[in-house]
């Protein structure tokens, strides 16, 4: 890694939580342009986009594998640790960006 743990970590958390809010709130602006009930779709987008969100916070999948790969096989444990707290962060973002749509638009209830 390049950059710091740290500033790392709050990068991750911030940017799945921001795919998830910009995802779902683009698409309730279609389901309105389009005539579809727009907080329904916001809450169904935020539901179906919790998984991107995380993938678009770690970095793809492959990296995250190598790095994986190199903390298991050749003993490297710091980079597997902080590898596992990005994923945490990321799952964070995700869920708070979920906790938010689901307190915005109170579909769950109905």
């Amino acid at each position: 890694m390049n950059e710091a743990f740290v500033p790392t970590f709050f990068h991750s958390f911030f940017i799945a939580l921001g795919v998830l809010l910009g995802g779902a709130l683009l698409g309730g602006l279609s389901a309105f342009l389009t005539g579809n009930p727009p907080l329904t779709e916001i809450y169904r987008l935020s539901n179906s986009l919790r998984i991107w969100a995380i993938v678009a916070a770690i970095g793809g999948t492959f990296d995250m594998v190598y790095r994986f790969e190199r903390g298991l096989i050749y003993g490297d444990t710091d980079d597997l640790i902080k590898q596992i707290f990005l994923i945490l962060a990321a799952l964070g973002g995700a869920q708070t960006g979920s906790v938010i749509i689901n307190w915005l638009t109170q579909d769950h209830l109905s």
